[in-house]
């Protein structure tokens, strides 16, 4: 389909600097050689709207044998997000979930009040050289839903609504924004979508959204004349009109946001809570270790090891 023409031909003014509320720069974490950035949760920013962890993964190169091996571990309160540019990996879950998930794909686990999984290459990738690279969020739930039986949803690339032209494409993985809705269910009105594109290509965001942010993972982009590299993620100031520019080299961002909750959140660990009495019951849990009666299951298929409490 075209770009969206109400908002193609005259795009918005591309913003000033002051526009951008808070610039994040993840710190780099090697995970035994396969290199991890965290944007958030940042110490000057938990969340942008729902957002309220984002990791990018890679990109990674594994020599044949190898791969990534995350053992089964708990969530609460949250919906993980796994989406993908480069490679692929087993997704297993204690609702008996058995999904591969490969680029331009996403993968949507709500833990409501709990669930566990793990993440692995499969034995037929690892029989040859391979590569990962990829974004993984969670998007915190609101208090009502915080209790809600867990679920997944997987949602192949020809799902997800495609917008393009005028020298960029962009899939929308969740929520609504530049005039179309994705699949995926949601709790809160949001929007998150990977967009490339080539040299000189101009992107205006939503303005429609209270909380928004870009996130550079390859080539630059520019706003009133200042250029971010990948690796970089603005946060901008709610109702301003903003445009983005791609670099010389062009630029794939992931744009992210929505409105915001009714309050910030306990984080520890992978568990995610407007209280610190869930986030102490669901540490209690993991540690009793009942996994025949207890809050907590192991995957099927993927029972015989797990990640400890810290």
């Amino acid at each position: 389909m075209s770009w969206n023409p109400a908002i193609e031909p005259q795009c918005p003014a591309a913003g000033r600097l002051d526009d951008i509320e808070t610039l994040i720069i993840p710190r780099a974490r090697d995970l035994g050689g396969f290199e991890v950035r965290r944007a958030l949760p940042a110490p000057k920013r938990q969340m942008v709207g729902p957002f309220i962890f984002f990791d990018q993964m890679g990109p990674a190169e594994f020599i044949t044998g190898q791969g990534i091996d995350v053992r089964p571990h708990p969530h609460i309160g949250l919906g993980t997000v796994t989406y993908l540019y480069e490679g692929e990996f087993e997704h297993r879950d204690s609702l008996g979930t058995h999904q591969m998930i490969y680029p331009g794909e996403v993968n949507w686990m709500v833990a409501g009040n709990g669930v566990t999984h793990s993440e692995r290459t499969s034995a037929a990738t690892r029989a040859g050289q391979s590569r990962l690279f990829g974004i993984q969020t969670w998007v915190a739930l609101p208090e009502q839903h915080e209790e809600r039986p867990a679920s997944f949803e997987h949602h192949g690339k020809k799902a997800l609504p495609l917008i393009e032209g005028e020298g960029k494409a962009l899939h929308l993985i969740m929520g609504r924004g530049w005039g179309e809705t994705a699949p995926v269910s949601t709790f809160t009105d949001m929007f998150y979508a990977d967009v490339t594109m080539q040299p000189g290509a101009m992107l205006p965001l939503p303005d429609d959204h209270e909380d928004r942010g870009v996130y550079v993972t390859q080539g630059a982009v520019s706003i009133a004349g200042e250029t971010f590299a990948a690796g970089q993620m603005m946060v901008f100031r709610p109702g301003d009109a903003i445009t983005l520019s791609a670099g010389e080299q062009g630029a794939r961002i992931m744009a992210l946001g929505g409105e915001t909750l009714n309050g910030p959140r306990h984080i520890w660990w992978n568990f995610v809570a407007s209280s610190r009495d869930k986030i102490e019951a669901a540490k209690e849990a993991w540690a009793a270790g009942d996994w025949e009666h207890g809050r907590f299951q192991l995957p099927p298929g993927d029972d015989q090891d797990f990640i400890p409490l810290p």
